[in-house]
């Protein structure tokens, strides 16, 4: 069967500032938080490889540019350091940020390749979280304020903004479940952060359009579906709660403007409502989003729990809930990650059902795999695997936009085997490998597969 796409769709992957550039602390920029917590808690992270390990993007973007050229991407998605462009999160200009972002857009619009760019990648500068983070109305304000630089620096030529990529991941790792600095296990505050996350985003977005810059604004939210063990009430009840918190709790204010009156009433009967400001209301309904990318990776199986909570232990998201492990699973063992293909078009479906089919894309999707180099074959990596994964999900989507899904393309999480926050290198992701040692830089069967496709629209 043939797959062909619409035209112009888009085909690119994606990428982030903290996770390429290198250059942590040089060329004027400041410490993030992931700078700060490497310094005090270097065994948290995998080998103890922190944030300056990167793939060098700082050094080797025209190199990078042209091999997404060479990929035969339209588009192109990363971040702006806040922490570089910014250093104290508010205050002075870098310029030796402004050129390289200049040099970086100027390049990928002369290779025909589109700028998507996002503003906060989990990088919160460590000047911003020193005085409270996403907990302080200050730093929504200080956020403002350097979204609306990027707008007048870079809006000219970039036509695709995005506020957050994955805000409810800061949340989690963060606030609820150690795996993010400031390692605080407290839903108040997780709830708190969440909230001023979607104001910061509201507030982006109506500095955006105050500029009339001819172009679109959105976010990009890593949307995990649902799915219950059973129809059962109790798991259907348990799966709802799932839903509320981890995808509705941004979807909504993203797509409606405000969140949902059951997830309200549910926070306000356990008293983890955070506090909220006159004329929060009216900013959030005007948050919603030209674009909506979608990051998809794995589903989320959820059964209602069989035992009691501990009335001792923290309020956590799994007093409603408990994870089921389904039998059966087609499972990535390399990163331990339920592959489930039919979930992009559940969230295609779910969006063009109940949220009035937004225009959207896949904005993330990918596969990591542990030690690579066991499929190097005559200097290549035959990574047949990660073609089985991105075509089995492109038919899935196929199928959507053949029922008039409003998506309009697709991103490769990510072009280049790049740092993944406490994880490293542990786990490959990219259609290019990267050699550590030496930073040489070889595409990947995937990647000429992937270049293919592009170029013909479709595959077979």
């Amino acid at each position: 069967m043939k797959y062909a796409f619409p035209k112009e769709f888009w085909w690119g992957s994606a990428s982030s500032a903290p996770q390429t550039e290198g250059e942590t602390l040089s060329h004027g920029k400041s410490a993030t938080v992931w700078d700060h917590w490497y310094s005090q808690q270097p065994t948290r992270f995998h080998n103890d490889v922190g944030p300056q390990d990167t793939s060098t993007f700082y050094k080797n973007w025209r190199e990078d540019i042209a091999l997404l050229k060479q990929l035969n991407h339209n588009t192109f998605r990363t971040s702006i350091s806040w922490a570089r462009l910014i250093p104290n999160g508010r205050g002075d200009v870098n310029p030796e940020a402004v050129t390289f972002y200049n040099q970086v857009i100027d390049e990928m619009l002369a290779q025909g390749v589109q700028p998507f760019i996002n503003l906060f990648h989990f990088d919160m500068p460590m000047a911003m979280q020193e005085i409270g983070g996403w907990e302080n109305r200050e730093v929504v304000q200080a956020y403002e304020k350097y979204a609306d630089t990027c707008f007048e620096l870079f809006g000219d030529r970039v036509k695709h903004w995005f506020t957050f990529n994955e805000p409810v991941v800061p949340v989690e790792g963060g606030y609820l479940y150690d795996f993010h600095y400031p390692n605080v296990v407290d839903f108040k505050r997780a709830a708190t952060v969440a909230y001023h996350t979607m104001l910061a985003h509201s507030l982006a977005v109506k500095a955006y359009r105050a500029r009339n810059l001819g172009g679109e604004i959105g976010i990009i939210l890593n949307l995990t579906p649902s799915y219950p063990r059973s129809q059962n009430p109790a798991d259907l009840k348990a799966a709802n709660i799932a839903d509320l918190m981890f995808n509705r709790s941004f979807l909504d204010p993203a797509l409606r403007g405000e969140y949902p009156q059951e997830l309200v009433e549910l926070l306000k009967k356990h008293e983890q409502l955070p506090a909220c400001q006159q004329g929060d209301k009216e900013l959030l309904q005007q948050g919603v989003v030209d674009l909506l990318g979608i990051n998809y990776y794995q589903p989320r199986r959820i059964q209602c729990r069989d035992s009691m909570v501990n009335p001792e232990s923290p309020f956590m998201p799994e007093w409603f809930f408990d994870n089921y492990v389904m039998p059966g699973r087609k499972m990535n063992p390399h990163r331990g990650w339920e592959i489930y293909e039919q979930g992009i078009y559940d969230i295609l479906t779910n969006l063009r059902e109940n949220y009035g089919n937004p225009r959207c894309f896949i904005s993330e999707n990918g596969m990591g795999v542990e030690h690579e180099l066991r499929f190097e074959k005559d200097g290549r990596i035959d990574d047949d695997y990660r073609i089985e994964f991105v075509s089995g999900h492109l038919k899935w989507l196929h199928r959507a936009l053949q029922e008039g899904s409003g998506c309009l393309g697709y991103h490769m999480w990510t072009f280049i085997d790049c740092w993944s926050w406490m994880n490293a290198y542990k786990n490959r992701y990219g259609f290019i490998q990267l050699d550590l040692e030496t930073q040489k830089r070889t595409v990947k069967k995937s990647g000429e597969w992937f270049a293919a496709v592009s170029k013909n629209n479709g595959f077979d």
